[in-house]
């Protein structure tokens, strides 16, 4: 007489229990991959290290060699370059572990975009990692001419590390900015309308954003931080308005 109800893939919920399990598993395997990491990082130091002190080199400063002021400042700087190296090469493994547990608890239509955005993440903070090194010479370039004459650019090595590393964290986690656009874009918290009708803002904020995150106060790394993120905001309002031809209860819901 009754049909017997029938629960969706996307409806089953884990208990608790099995939800701190799967936790934990991650997590076990998170911490392995990012012990071998270290392995790796510490075999290959001399490598990273010529890397790192590469844009030294390029910036033409009388030499591309680093200082160290205490017997400690050797190994502190190997322990840091090691650890920062290892969580950037083990970072697409872990975030796809945490992918991985976040899974379940979405429908099958919000795992459909998880793999695509998943990759776009990845790409973005390459990216925008990898223009904060590239420019990095030209910073060091800027920072010691208007030092004025007459003055020695001789590096600290922590001090110049720690620089380059914060360069490249905040190039990267700011690149991630397409990223979220899009995302709320897809779910419909924002349209490529209302974007579209705030870019006279976004590029004021843009702009604001890019001279105060910008640790090096640099021209050469703002204008490299500026100009992608403007033409990221436009990328966003071409995909809103893609999504939203290639969705027609979107488009009746704009009209």
């Amino acid at each position: 007489m009754f049909k017997k109800a029938t629960i969706s893939d996307d409806q089953k919920s884990m208990p608790l229990m099995q939800h701190l399990v799967e936790l934990r598993s991650r997590l076990i395997k998170s911490v392995i991959i990012f012990v071998i990491a270290i392995g790796i990082t510490n075999v290959c130091y001399n490598y990273i290290l010529d890397f790192v002190t590469h844009p030294l080199c390029s910036a033409n400063i009388d030499h591309c060699k680093l200082i160290l002021l205490s017997p400690l400042d050797g190994l502190a700087v190997r322990i840091k370059i090691t650890a920062y190296s290892a969580l950037l090469l083990s970072f697409p493994f872990i975030s796809y572990q945490l992918m991985k547990f976040i899974a379940p608890g979405l429908t099958k239509k919000e795992r459909k975009y998880l793999y695509p955005i998943y990759i776009a993440i990845a790409v973005f903070f390459l990216l925008g990692a990898g223009i904060a090194y590239v420019t990095y010479s030209h910073a060091l370039q800027w920072l010691t001419a208007v030092a004025g004459n007459n003055l020695y650019a001789n590096y600290t090595a922590d001090k110049y590390i720690s620089l380059l590393l914060a360069l490249m964290l905040i190039f990267g986690v700011t690149f991630e900015f397409p990223v979220v656009l899009v995302g709320l874009e897809l779910l419909r918290v924002v349209t490529y309308v209302q974007l579209k009708n705030f870019r006279r803002y976004a590029m004021i904020l843009i702009t604001i954003a890019g001279g105060v995150l910008t640790p090096s106060s640099d021209p050469f790394s703002m204008f490299a931080m500026i100009i992608p993120l403007y033409i990221f905001y436009e990328l966003a309002i071409i995909v809103g308005r893609i999504f939203v031809r290639s969705s027609p209860k979107v488009t009746d819901s704009l009209n």
